[in-house]
């Protein structure tokens, strides 16, 4: 697999440049806010992930401002959605607003790109709870908790499906984009009592499993940028308030090595 890096040395060849960002929390009063940074993106980045959150309380009008902002920005635009754009229960209407303006919303699915000649897929879901290795919720005892634990069971479930179907498919470079958090290394800021509410080892699982180049998440606003799998595997909290930009950039290495995972 292919480690991400800071900056690119044209020397090293070719790059995939990934602009990613999550938790933008657009509303209504915020037209306009990010379209001048994403407007920059063709000379910065080959694609932009967005990673959740990308409304406040999750209505279509919210969505539109959303919409707005990377339509037509000159790069393939993927995401996924957060628990804020699930909150009107209007997420399948927020989702088409999106894809009408391009998007490629993903929830258990994948995309792929071509970029620099390869194929480069991008494998997503919103993921859910229940927390890490030692410290999380069980299939056990009531319904209730039974329940909450198999939403985030069947999400990884997927994402690991996704992820597989893309080495399947012979793509290049493979990037799993998620809301909630992996691994407890981009949490790093936040209260731990609330650890199991952002996020679960089994999505980190699901990567490992079937492979991965870059995971990219949000959701923690306190959290920290930088982590990785027990597999290995890169992890970036881009929630925007960790980040503290309009995107952070990720450079991914078209190497023989990426070509061969």
């Amino acid at each position: 697999m292919s480690a991400p890096v800071d900056r690119a040395d044209p020397e090293d060849g070719p790059v995939v440049r990934v602009a990613a960002v999550g938790d933008i929390h657009l509303g209504s009063d915020s037209r306009g806010l990010l379209r001048p940074s994403f407007a920059t993106l063709p000379d910065r980045a080959d694609l932009l992930l967005l990673a959740g959150d990308l409304t406040r309380h999750g209505a279509v009008a919210e969505a539109e401002v959303v919409a707005a902002e990377v339509a037509d920005v000159g790069v393939p635009v993927v995401a996924v959605l957060g628990n804020h754009d699930h909150h009107s229960g209007e997420e399948a209407e927020v989702s088409r607003v999106l894809a009408d303006a391009g998007v490629a919303v993903l929830e258990g699915t994948t995309t792929v790109l071509s970029l620099h000649g390869e194929r480069i897929g991008v494998a997503g879901t919103k993921g859910f709870c229940g927390g890490f290795a030692g410290r999380s919720a069980g299939e056990f005892g009531e319904q209730e908790m039974k329940d909450f634990v198999r939403v985030t069971r069947r999400s990884a479930d997927s994402l690991r499906r996704a992820l597989t179907e893309l080495a399947d498919d012979g793509c290049a470079l493979r990037i799993a984009l998620t809301h909630f958090a992996p691994v407890p290394d981009t949490l790093a800021g936040e209260p731990r009592e609330i650890y199991p509410f952002l996020g679960s080892y089994l999505l980190a699982e699901a990567m490992d499993e079937a492979g991965a180049d870059l995971a990219v998440h949000g959701h923690a606003h306190l959290g920290t940028e930088h982590g990785m799998t027990a597999g290995g595997i890169r992890v970036r909290n881009v929630a925007q308030p960790v980040i503290g930009k309009a995107f952070a950039l990720y450079h991914l290495p078209l190497t023989p090595t990426a070509k061969s995972t």
